[in-house]
């Protein structure tokens, strides 16, 4: 009798959850929280972590895998692979995922982290990033073992994060059967398939300390639930109380829900002191312990089930911003700088710069201060000062002698000389070789600045040449004179019979622009002659599209604004794909089709694979 008792009569801790997937709300659970053995629900991480890393570029659905002895030893479930046998990995994730073949995630493990804990510890941080606080992984492919734990609550998100996170691979869940390279495998889960309506995955799990255990999705309409079930008694019992699962989700949730998908895992380092943490405890020392090597456990911790060769990847944050700095804010306190170190040749050097640079300007200043004209003079200071009512003697020695000492106001000037300048002295070149009768006087006027542009260069005034008959006597300077002097106007009396002026003019006084023509005469181009009548001519040019002349079909509705609905839920069902397709209505003879266009051949082909496993009509339809 007892050799006939019934599987059933060995009870395991029961636990279930009903989650509605759109919102992730909890709709019914008991013991969701309690950490039991999962079974081959183990393989739904298996293969997330399979699809993450095809995502990643770390491995492809046509690598061929090696298999190694212990993969091809690991007990049935298997698909029955021979070590040394290469095979491809997207056969391994059918085996793995339809037959619940043991030896199949074996190998995925070791393909993808180089050894089984390797893959493990993978396994168990993406849980802990995906919000599955209470569970542990030891293996790939759920036998049972020792801290080889999860709940029903964790089970049920991991099922809903499957269906949001990589929803291009969620329909392997619903295969009733599947090539798998050597072998055509059956799903373990085809009954509860075929017996529930919208039914759509996701896996079975048995092991004797676990039961039976089942995570199943299911939709209806707009609606989408996800459940999980530890502990089941037999598969029968297992089955029909998901039903009633499902049956009771449908009607708690509600006909309208926003869809709130969860957030893909995020990496995060762990801090040195927890790795300190982990590898003594690893090595049952502590960091007092004179025997605690901290760089040697951290290598421990980090290299920790890793296969030789192979690589561990971690994201470090940075411990200093490589940001630039902020700018000061006026009126704000400047922040103190640590002192820089100087070179003293370079400031030596900077030095001998300034002494030069200031010795030279000191030389200029002292050369303009005494100005100074010569017969065979070629260069003359920027402003010519001169006081009105000196004597005909001292005229004379400005024109031909020694140069004497300014008696009016010293005007500051700089290095280059003026345009002014520059053409009293070719004036006065040229007037210095007439007869000596003649006494030169220049009254050179400084330029008035523009209102508008201040410093703006002034523009070569022409020279103007004058002759006026000799005054007979000079009078003091009054006041008004000594005001003309100070602004650089200079009166000479003479001793010579003829005096010649040379005054410039201002600046200010520029010659005017020519004027306009009144009549202004276009140029006109002769009309070309009309070409010749002859048969016109086809032209065909390339698409522009892009590529983009394929669209998909969801139904054909007797009314324009069923068409419209249709669409509109569609689309919010399925954004990923039909995110950057155009919405259109065509009206057909026999009512209005809905299609989505402007889409390629891989989007349209994609989007309705992607709908048929939601239970959508689709159809492709081509340019």
């Amino acid at each position: 009798m007892l050799l006939l008792a019934p599987l059933m009569a060995v009870a395991a801790p029961y636990a279930e959850l009903v989650m509605d997937m759109r919102t992730g709300e909890v709709l019914l659970s008991e013991n969701a929280d309690t950490r039991l053995h999962p079974a081959s629900l183990t393989k739904m991480m298996t293969l997330y972590i399979t699809f993450e890393a095809i995502e990643r570029g770390e491995i492809s659905l046509d690598s061929q895998v090696t298999v190694s002895r212990y993969a091809a030893s690991r007990p049935p479930s298997k698909l029955g692979l021979r070590a040394g046998q290469t095979i491809a990995l997207r056969y391994l994730i059918r085996a793995a995922a339809i037959k619940s073949a043991n030896d199949a995630a074996t190998a995925i493990a070791e393909a993808i982290e180089g050894s089984e804990p390797a893959f493990a510890k993978r396994m168990t941080r993406t849980a802990k990033s995906l919000g599955m606080t209470r569970t542990t992984f030891v293996n790939a492919n759920g036998l049972t073992a020792k801290g080889h734990l999860s709940t029903a609550r964790d089970m049920a998100l991991l099922g809903r994060h499957l269906f949001y996170d990589y929803p291009q691979y969620y329909n392997i869940f619903s295969r009733r059967s599947a090539d798998a390279g050597i072998a055509q495998v059956n799903s373990t889960n085809r009954r509860f398939l075929d017996s529930y309506e919208g039914a759509d995955g996701i896996k079975t799990g048995y092991t004797v300390p676990a039961g039976f255990n089942l995570v199943a999705s299911a939709q209806r309409g707009n609606k989408r639930v996800v459940a999980a079930i530890f502990g089941g008694q037999s598969t029968a019992q297992r089955n029909s109380r998901m039903a009633q699962l499902l049956d009771l989700g449908f009607g708690k949730s509600p006909n309208r829900a926003t869809v709130q998908k969860p957030a893909r895992p995020s990496y995060v380092a762990p801090a040195p002191e927890d790795l300190l943490a982990d590898a003594g405890a690893a090595t049952d020392v502590t960091s007092d312990d004179p025997a605690f090597d901290s760089d040697s456990a951290v290598a421990a911790a980090l290299a920790g089930g890793v296969a030789a060769g192979k690589t561990l990847r971690m994201q470090v944050a940075v411990e200093k911003s490589l940001r630039p700095r902020v700018r000061p804010v006026p009126g704000a306190k400047p922040a103190e700088e640590p002192a820089e170190e100087v070179d003293e040749m370079l400031l030596a050097s900077m030095q001998d710069d300034i002494a030069a640079a200031l010795a030279e300007a000191q030389e200029t200043l002292g050369t303009t201060t005494e100005p100074a004209l010569a017969e065979d003079t070629t260069e003359e200071p920027e402003e010519a000062v001169a006081v009105a009512g000196t004597t005909t003697e001292e005229a004379a020695s400005v024109a031909g002698s020694a140069p004497q000492p300014a008696t009016g106001p010293v005007f500051a000037q700089s290095t280059a000389p003026q345009p002014e300048t520059l053409g009293l002295q070719d004036a006065a070149a040229e007037l210095a070789r007439e007869p000596q009768g003649n006494v030169l006087a220049f009254a050179a006027v400084a330029p008035k600045p523009s209102p508008l542009v201040a410093d703006e260069p002034a523009t070569p005034a022409p020279i103007v040449v004058a002759s006026a008959p000799q005054p007979e006597a000079v009078s003091e300077p009054s006041a008004d004179q000594t005001d003309a002097s100070a602004i650089g106007v200079a009166e000479v009396a003479p001793a010579a019979e003829e005096t010649i002026v040379i005054a410039a003019p201002e600046a200010s006084q520029a010659p005017a622009p020519p004027p306009r023509p009144v009549e202004v005469v276009l140029a006109a181009a002769p009309a070309a002659e009309p070409a010749p009548e002859g048969p016109l001519e086809v032209v065909t040019r390339v698409s522009t599209s892009g590529g983009r002349q394929w669209a998909i079909n969801v139904g054909n509705f007797n009314s324009r604004y069923a068409a419209e609905r249709m669409l509109l839920q569609t689309a919010l069902i399925e954004m990923n794909t039909l995110d950057e397709s155009l919405r259109k209505v065509v009206p057909r003879k026999g009512g209005f089709d809905a299609n989505f266009v402007g889409m390629t051949q891989d989007m349209a082909e994609l989007a309705c694979r992607r709908l048929a496993a939601r239970q959508t009509e689709c159809a492709v339809v081509g340019p």
